[in-house]
């Protein structure tokens, strides 16, 4: 489970070369060409009938050598083909991809989040995990110029989102996490900020925050030396306690029942604010206990605003080379071919039978 379903950032990987248009709504316009198409053959056919009520077409054809059958058709296909052209133009195709490095002023943030299975825990609505998703993604949302990454853990660690710009990624792999990411269950703490210090750019002067958000539950120890270790670095670690010190059972997802131990008994996880503030403490932060208010939304807001800011360079991928330059030259050329053939036979080309 550890290299399962690991996502790329497109801060790392930009993206393949695309095509797209920005105004697409434009191209309705297009189901005007089959109905012109209708009307000229329509036309056409209109006017052989009339011509045919005064005589002969072959003779009357004799009659007015000047008059050429094949050019108004060449004419009506060039206006159609520019008029296609034109509408494509409107909706303003765009091709390939635009790279360009970006100064912002901001903080980066690593999000340790524990998704064992007491974390689907009731005793904060809806869930513990529901609760810290939604907390994490009204985080992500005051972001402006700042870098964001995800890390899930339990009995193992691993990132789920390497640190990024790129909140709409970020919002969307927060979405997809479950307790079935990791198979092997615990609460491994250490490890989760170990791999957190790692996962900070190398640029320096700019604020660090580890937010753990876990119930406290610590079955594999090192987590407060992991915390002094990050905190040396001058990196700070945050700790949301999310759950109730009296404890809670574990649903069995799919059923009403809960889960129990080799004895039969039904597991109650109760949050540990011991371990939290142990934790916290050592990493130079603070602990902060979640609850089904929003209060731990607002204090860790504040504690995240004290951070110092410092300018991140941010390579930004962006879709958007206009390409309706190449569209109105062939609509130039199209007119330009257009205002050369004349409706008529040209004297000096008679013995030329191009377009007769």
């Amino acid at each position: 489970a550890k290299y399962y379903n690991r996502p790329m950032c497109r801060d790392m990987f930009p993206p393949r070369e695309r095509f797209r248009f920005a105004d697409p709504q434009f191209l309705y316009l297009l189901i005007l060409l089959p109905l012109l198409v209708i009307f000229f053959i329509y036309s056409n056919y209109r006017r052989k009938k009339r011509i045919s009520e005064y005589g002969d077409p072959e003779l009357i054809k004799d009659l007015m050598p000047e008059v050429s059958y094949y050019r108004p058709i060449i004419k009506f296909w060039i206006m159609w083909l520019v008029l296609g052209l034109a509408i494509v133009m409107l909706a303003r195709p765009q091709f390939g991809t635009k790279k360009e490095t970006v100064k912002r002023s901001g903080i980066e943030t690593i999000i340790a989040m524990d998704i064992s299975n007491s974390m689907m825990a009731e005793d904060v609505v809806p869930t513990r995990l529901s609760k810290a998703k939604m907390l994490v993604s009204r985080l992500v949302e005051s972001f402006t110029d700042d870098k964001v990454g995800l890390i899930v853990f339990a009995g193992d660690a691993f990132t789920q989102l390497p640190i990024t710009s790129d909140y709409i990624s970020a919002k969307m792999f927060l979405e997809s996490i479950s307790p079935s990411l990791i198979s092997s269950q615990g609460t491994n703490i250490g490890e989760a900020i170990r791999l957190a210090v790692r996962g900070f750019t190398p640029q320096e002067k700019v604020g660090r925050a580890i937010i753990v958000i876990t119930d406290g539950e610590n079955h594999e120890g090192g987590a407060v030396e992991a915390a002094k270790e990050a905190a040396s670095k001058g990196m700070q670690v945050y700790v949301l306690g999310i759950g109730s010190p009296d404890g809670a059972p574990i649903p069995i997802e799919g059923s009403n029942e809960y889960r129990k131990d080799k004895d039969g008994n039904v597991v109650v996880t109760r949050l540990n604010e011991q371990m939290c503030r142990e934790i916290a403490q050592a990493g130079n932060g603070v602990y902060i206990r979640v609850d089904n208010s929003s209060s731990a939304q607002t204090l860790l807001q504040k504690e995240i605003d004290k951070l110092a800011k410092a300018d991140l360079e941010t390579t930004v991928y962006s879709n958007y080379n206009e390409q309706f330059m190449v569209l109105a030259w062939i609509i130039f050329i199209f007119l330009l071919i257009d205002i050369l053939i004349l409706e008529k036979k040209n004297p000096l080309f008679k013995n030329i039978k191009l377009f007769h």
